[in-house]
């Protein structure tokens, strides 16, 4: 197990009425935990980040390599978009 150590951090009353709420409701043992808790929650969001950020660039990435797009112009991109609109609205 891991080292435990003490600090202490200054929180909303609100906060602390959470945290006393769910150990008086018998979920935890103790604030400790909820903020334990608290934090691996946190982390793992974190982490997640970094995954979906690193997916993200490895995509733009692989549409960079991938060489240059059939259009010049965000004119030409809309041009392309209402016809196909168009097109598709008379079942074609």
């Amino acid at each position: 197990m891991s080292t435990v150590r003490k600090v202490s951090i200054a929180l909303p009353d609100e906060m602390v009425a959470i945290a006393r709420q769910a150990v008086d409701g018998g979920k935890y043992a103790s604030v400790s935990e909820v903020v334990r808790e608290a934090l691996r929650d946190w982390k793992d969001k974190q982490d997640r980040k970094a995954v979906a950020l690193k997916e993200l660039k490895r995509l733009v990435r692989e549409g960079i390599d991938s060489g240059p797009g059939q259009f010049a112009s965000m004119d030409e991109i809309k041009s392309e978009a209402r016809t196909r609109l168009v097109a598709r609205s008379r079942g074609a």
